[in-house]
Order: structure tokens, then C-alpha cells, then sequence
């Protein structure tokens, strides 16, 4: 009996230490991590109709009288800008501006708007931000109702995955915010 004892408790051992071996579970899927740097802005040196503050991390390229291109070298992107003076043509641009993001309903999820208002340097204006596999990440547009006009959109120069550029398209649309904040006509 002592013996039985003995043998259930071993036994009992046995089946405990053999069924706490290391099983192996699948891993999650690896997550990419884009580090970017602390943007540090300047302001541009050229003459165009406007003055305005861009992160150091982008280059000027394309460089006209009226309007520049945001070039992104690490993230292969560009930010796209259009000037057009306003000639009593309020309207049909503003409908242009509109009509631009709405091209985009085909593959966004939702194209939210943040409305751009700063009275004390007659700068207003949307930004759109197009979330899903579109084309363009974000538009937005800017203007004094009288005089300018001002468009921008962002394009990265690969296929639209929006899980995978997110990351470079939150960093850039922080850019374009300090843009807006930082635009100011001239006359």
C-alpha cells in the first residue's frame, strides 16, 4: 500500500513535468518602425507670393515664381503646390479645391476635413486628409477670397498601401499643419 502511495506520486510528478514543456507559439507579425526626425523649420528664401515655413528633413524642387514642390527624399514623397492668383474667380476655385479630394471617393474609407481660419493674416482654407488606399494622402487648399489662392497635395512615389505609408503621411500632414499655421500673403 505504501508502495501505491509512492507510485501515484511519481506517476503524478511524471505527468506534470512532461506536460510543462515549451510549446511554441506563433509570432505576431513583425511591425515596421519608421523613426523620423524632430522637424525643425525654416523659412522659404524665394519670391513667391507667399512666405511660409517647411521642416528642414524636405528640398525645394521645382522651384517656380509662383509655387514649389515639398520634395521628401527619405520617404519618397512630394508635397504638390499650386498658386493661382484670384481674378473674380472665387467660386470656380474653390469648387476646384472641393471637386479634387472627391476624385479620391472611389478607394478612400473617409476624407475628413479640418477647416483652417486665422483672420489676423486672411489666411483660410481645408485640409482634407484621405484615409485608405488613395492616390494622394491629403489636400488642402488656402486663400484670402480677394487675391490668392493657394493648393497642395501629397503623393508618395509608390503603390498606395495605406497601412504602410500612415506612419510617413501623419508625419508630412504635422508638416503641412505648421505650413498653414505659418503662411502668410504678401501683397
Amino acid at each position: 500500500m505504501r508502495i501505491a502511495k509512492w507510485a501515484k506520486f511519481f506517476w503524478s510528478v511524471t505527468v506534470l513535468v512532461m506536460g510543462c514543456e515549451n510549446v511554441q507559439q506563433p509570432k505576431p507579425k513583425a511591425q515596421l518602425r519608421l523613426q523620423y526626425p524632430e522637424p525643425q523649420y525654416k523659412k522659404a528664401q524665394y519670391s513667391f507670393p507667399f512666405d511660409f515655413e517647411y521642416n528642414e528633413w524636405a528640398e525645394l524642387k521645382g522651384v517656380t515664381k509662383t509655387a514649389p514642390e515639398l520634395y521628401y527624399p527619405k520617404m519618397k514623397a512630394s508635397l504638390y503646390l499650386s498658386y493661382v492668383g484670384v481674378k473674380n474667380n472665387i467660386d470656380s476655385l474653390l469648387n476646384d479645391a472641393y471637386q479634387l479630394p472627391a476624385k479620391h471617393m472611389i478607394k478612400a474609407e473617409e476624407i475628413p476635413e479640418r477647416v483652417i481660419m486665422a483672420p489676423q493674416k486672411r489666411v483660410y482654407g481645408t485640409l482634407f486628409t484621405l484615409v485608405g488606399n488613395t492616390a494622394s494622402q491629403l489636400q488642402f487648399f488656402l486663400t484670402d477670397s480677394t487675391d490668392h489662392f493657394l493648393i497642395g497635395a501629397l503623393y508618395f512615389y509608390s503603390r498606395p498601401n495605406y497601412d504602410s505609408i500612415m506612419p510617413a503621411a501623419k508625419y508630412v500632414e504635422r508638416d503641412v499643419m505648421h505650413l498653414m499655421e505659418t503662411l502668410s500673403w504678401k501683397n
